[in-house]
C-alpha cells in the first residue's frame, strides 16, 4: 500500500511538471502567425500586402520593398536603366521586378501583385475612370506609336482614312487610341455609331502581315515593332506619334504607384520617381548604350543599332506637369471619340489620378 501510495505520488509530480512547462513554452510564442517577420518570404514586407503588418510610421517605410511591375518594352528604358545604373539604390529603394505578361499590368495593380509601374499614359484613362487604384508621378517620355501603310496604298493623308480597315493590337491600346485621335483630329468620324473608319483587331505579330496581305488597309502599333515591321516589309509611317505635330511633344509613358502607396508611404512613391526622372535623363543622353545594355541583358529582344534609332525619336526629359497637361488634352479627346463614357468628370479625373510629391521637379532634365 505504501508502495503504491508512493508511485501515485511520482506520477502526479510529472504530470504537474509537464503541465507547468507547456504553460511556460506557450507563454513564450507569439500570440499570431501573421507577423511578417516570422516567414522569411520577401513578398510578406510588401507594402501593398495588406495581410501584412506594416512598419508603425507610415512615412518612413524602411522596411518596404517596392513591388514593380514590367513587360519587357523598349520603352521601359528607364525602368531598366534605374536598375542596371543604381538608381534605386541611390535613392536607399528596395524593389522587386515582376515581369509581366502581354496586357496583364492592369490586372496585376488590382490583383495586388505590383505597386508600382510604367505604363502608356494615354492607356491608362479609361481605367482611371473605372476606378483602378493608382496615381501617376511623373511623364517619362514622347513617342511610341505609329500607324503603317503600304506604299502603293494611295493613303496619303487623314481623310483617306474614310472606308478604310485598321488593324490594331487591342481596342483599349495605345496605338488605336493614337491613330483616332489624328484621324478626329482631322476631321473624320471615329465614333461607333457613326465611324467612317473601321477598326480590326490581331494579335500584334500579325499586324504585319494583316498589311502585307491586305486584310487591312492600315496598322497601327507601338515602336519598336512598328519600326522593325515597316523595315522589313517597306511599309510607309504616315503617323508618327514621335515626329508628328502636335503628338511629338505630347508625354505618351509615365510612373504611377498604387493609392496606398501614394497616400501612406508618399517618401517611397518619391524615391521610386525620382530614380525613375534620372533614369529616363540618362537615358536621353545615351540611347546608343542604352539599347546595347537592354538587348545584351536581355532587357528586350531586337537588334540593338534599331532599338537606339527608335530611341533617338523619342524626348525622354521627365516632367510631372507635362503629362499632367496631356492626360486633360487625351482625356477629353476619348471623351469626344466615344471611348470615354460621357458622364466622366474629366477635369476631376486629371485632378484625381495625379499625386505631386514633394521633391519631385516638375521637369527633369
Amino acid at each position: 500500500m505504501k508502495t503504491g501510495y508512493i508511485k501515485g505520488r511520482i506520477i502526479y509530480i510529472f504530470i504537474a511538471l509537464a503541465l507547468i512547462i507547456s504553460m511556460i513554452t506557450a507563454c513564450g510564442k507569439p500570440a499570431s502567425s501573421n507577423n511578417p517577420s516570422n516567414t522569411g518570404t520577401p513578398s510578406d514586407t510588401h507594402v501593398a500586402d495588406n495581410t501584412s503588418k506594416q512598419p508603425e510610421s507610415k512615412n518612413s517605410g524602411d522596411e518596404i520593398t517596392l513591388r514593380i511591375g514590367y513587360g519587357g518594352s523598349l520603352c521601359e528604358a528607364p525602368l531598366h536603366m534605374a536598375v542596371e545604373k543604381g538608381y534605386f539604390e541611390e535613392e536607399g529603394l528596395k524593389v522587386e521586378l515582376i515581369k509581366l505578361a502581354p496586357g496583364t499590368l492592369f490586372d496585376a495593380v488590382t490583383s495586388n501583385q505590383i505597386d508600382a509601374g510604367f505604363s502608356l499614359l494615354a492607356s491608362l484613362i479609361q481605367p482611371l475612370s473605372n476606378g483602378l487604384p493608382i496615381k501617376i508621378t511623373t511623364g517619362l517620355h514622347t513617342g511610341c506609336d505609329k500607324v503603317l501603310v503600304k506604299p502603293d496604298s494611295g493613303i496619303t493623308s487623314p481623310k483617306d482614312f474614310i472606308g478604310k480597315k485598321v488593324g490594331v493590337p487591342s481596342f483599349t491600346s495605345s496605338p488605336i487610341i493614337f491613330a483616332k485621335r489624328v484621324l478626329a483630329d482631322n476631321g473624320v468620324s471615329v465614333r461607333i455609331e457613326d465611324a467612317q473608319v473601321e477598326f480590326v483587331v490581331f494579335n500584334t505579330t500579325d499586324l504585319p502581315l494583316a498589311l502585307e496581305n491586305g486584310s487591312v488597309d492600315a496598322i497601327a502599333m507601338n515602336d519598336p515593332t512598328a519600326t522593325i515591321a515597316a523595315n522589313e516589309y517597306g511599309f510607309k509611317v504616315i503617323f508618327d506619334s514621335a515626329l508628328d505635330e502636335p503628338y511629338k511633344d505630347q508625354y505618351c509613358c509615365s510612373a504611377f504607384v498604387r493609392e496606398n502607396i501614394a497616400e501612406d508611404y508618399p517618401e517611397i512613391a518619391a524615391k521610386y520617381t525620382r530614380a525613375m526622372q534620372k533614369a529616363s535623363a540618362w537615358v536621353q543622353s545615351n540611347q546608343d548604350e542604352v539599347a546595347r545594355i537592354q538587348v545584351e541583358n536581355k532587357w528586350v529582344a531586337g537588334d540593338a543599332a534599331v532599338n537606339a534609332e527608335v530611341l533617338k525619336t523619342f524626348n525622354y526629359i521627365p516632367s510631372v506637369s507635362g503629362a499632367y497637361e496631356i492626360f486633360g488634352i487625351t482625356a477629353d479627346q476619348l471623351q469626344e471619340v466615344g471611348m470615354l463614357e460621357e458622364d466622366v468628370d474629366t477635369k476631376a479625373l486629371q485632378e484625381n489620378s495625379f499625386v505631386f510629391l514633394d521633391g519631385i521637379p516638375e521637369e527633369f532634365k
